[in-house]
C-alpha cells in the first residue's frame, strides 16, 4: 500500500531548504523544542498576518527568527512598535518554554540577541500557505466551499509562473452530518517527480460545525539546481 508523504520532506536540499538552520553540540534537543514552541505559538497568534513560513536561524549570539507574510505592515505596525512587541513576548515564551524541561536535565538559558526579520510575500497568490489561510477566512465568514475553491483556483491560475494547482477541502462542508472529500484540480501537480517546484500548505477552518481542513498543492515548474533557501 501507499503512503502519503509531505511534499516537502524529500524535496530539501533540492526545491526547498530546512525551516531550522543552526547546528549544536550540547543543546540539540532543547533548541529543536524551543524552536518547534516557538514556530506553533506565532502560527496561532499570527494567523490574521497570513503568515507562510517561520524559519529560525542561529549563530553562538544571536537568534533570528524570519517571519515569511503577505501582510508585512501589521506585523511591523507604526514605527515599528508591532516588532518590538512581538520581539519581548518571544522572549517571555522562550523563558516558558525551558521552563518545561525537566530541572534535573534542564541547562541553563544561554544569553543571545533575539533578532525578527519579517520578509514580505511578493506574490501572495502563488503562495500555497496564503491561499490555504485565504480559503479558511472565507469558510469562516460562511462562504460557501464551491465558491471559495473557485475563486482561488481562478486566482492562483491566472499567475503566470503557476503550470497546476490542486485544492482539497474536508470536513462537515456547508453543515452536512457526515463529513466528506472535496477537490479541485487545473493544470498539472506532480508529486513524484523532486525536482518539482512543488508549493504545499494546509489550514484549519473553526467553523460552527466543526474543523474544515483545507489544503493547497502550487506547481511552479521544473529546478534543476539545488537552492539555498526559498524565496
Amino acid at each position: 500500500m501507499t503512503h502519503k508523504v509531505h511534499p516537502f520532506i524529500f524535496r530539501i536540499g533540492q526545491t526547498t531548504n530546512w525551516k531550522s538552520r543552526w547546528f549544536s553540540m550540547k543543546n540539540y534537543q532543547e533548541y529543536l523544542r524551543e524552536d518547534t514552541g516557538i514556530r506553533e505559538w506565532l502560527m496561532k497568534k499570527l494567523k490574521t498576518s497570513h503568515v507562510s513560513d517561520i524559519n529560525i536561524e542561529r549563530s553562538p549570539n544571536v537568534m533570528n527568527i524570519i517571519i515569511r507574510t503577505a501582510r508585512p505592515g501589521i506585523l511591523i505596525g507604526r514605527g515599528g512598535e508591532g516588532s518590538q512587541k512581538l520581539k519581548k513576548e518571544i522572549e517571555k515564551k522562550i523563558i516558558s518554554i525551558w521552563k518545561t524541561i525537566p530541572l534535573r536535565r534542564r541547562p541553563s538559558l544561554p544569553k543571545r540577541e533575539i533578532k525578527i526579520t519579517i520578509e514580505d510575500i511578493k506574490s501572495p497568490n502563488t503562495n500555497a500557505a496564503v491561499m490555504a489561510q485565504n480559503i479558511a477566512d472565507e469558510l469562516e465568514k460562511r462562504i460557501p466551499f464551491r465558491r471559495a475553491m473557485k475563486q482561488a483556483l481562478e486566482k492562483v491560475s491566472s499567475q503566470k509562473e503557476v503550470k497546476g494547482v490542486k485544492i482539497s477541502i474536508s470536513g462537515r462542508l456547508d453543515g452536512s452530518e457526515m463529513a466528506r472529500y472535496e477537490w479541485l484540480k487545473s493544470g498539472r501537480i506532480p508529486l513524484q517527480t523532486i525536482r518539482a517546484d512543488l508549493d504545499f500548505g494546509q489550514r484549519e477552518a473553526l467553523t460552527k460545525y466543526g474543523i474544515i481542513g483545507v489544503k493547497v498543492w502550487i506547481y511552479k515548474g521544473d529546478v534543476f539546481e539545488k537552492v539555498e533557501g526559498r524565496k
